[in-house]
């Protein structure tokens, strides 16, 4: 059997470049809780879910009002945010490079919270080659549409592309993109997620190039 070429690696942000997601999980339980005290554990559902689903999907109605002012929090919180790499990811991600893995980012995140990336993480830019945030998707994860439409960008068959995620609604975007799928287990156990994903990885410690042409392969 001919082996498969790896052509390109696509990661979500959140939980996956970035261990961010317990800071997303207190602003958003902080707004669960005050505008739906009737929905405990609400900001675990919302996760990976972008900012015009959450708001089309729980605040509409009589809370559309509070939309400007839930924005507003949040642009505040993402300036103060820490955004620290998951553990080996910087070391990963060279090593894909250097072997000629196109590398980007398919993230929910909007270009506001990216360019509050950037300001915080210099040279963030240089580690991808494309960046695709969720003003260039039509419909958002759980569709596949992110991951396909970021494989078109290198001209990547699914086959040959490995989708990085933490979330449900992203490791199923990725399924359903017919993509090779790692799960991260920094969101959710490795036990709950290991059904929508071909590996379960703690974070990228040890995780490699090998590792990945075996998965591409499997």
């Amino acid at each position: 059997m001919e082996k498969r070429t790896f052509k390109a690696a696509l990661f979500d942000l959140d939980g996956v470049v970035f261990d961010t997601e317990p800071q997303y999980t207190i602003f958003w339980g902080s707004q669960c809780q005050e505008f739906h005290p009737e929905h405990p554990g609400l900001e675990h559902e919302i996760k990976g879910q972008t900012l015009v689903q959450i708001f089309d999907r729980h605040f509409d109605g009589e809370l559309e009002k509070m939309q400007p002012l839930i924005v507003e929090r949040l642009n505040e919180f993402e300036k103060n945010m820490n955004f620290e790499f998951i553990r080996g990811f910087e070391t990963f991600i060279r090593q894909l490079r250097d072997k000629g893995v196109k590398t980007a980012v398919v993230t929910s995140s909007n270009i506001d919270k990216m360019n509050a990336v950037y300001s915080k993480v210099k040279g963030f830019k240089d580690l991808f080659d494309a960046i695709l945030t969720s003003e260039d998707f039509e419909r958002s994860k759980p569709d596949p549409d992110c991951y396909q439409k970021a494989a078109q960008r290198f001209d990547a068959k699914a086959d040959e592309c490995i989708v990085f995620e933490d979330s449900f609604n992203g490791l199923k975007s990725g399924c359903a993109a017919k993509m090779k799928v790692v799960g991260l287990s920094t969101t959710n156990s490795a036990e709950s997620i290991s059904e929508y994903a071909d590996k379960v990885i703690a974070d990228y410690s040890t995780f490699d190039y090998n590792n990945c042409i075996e998965i591409i392969n499997s």
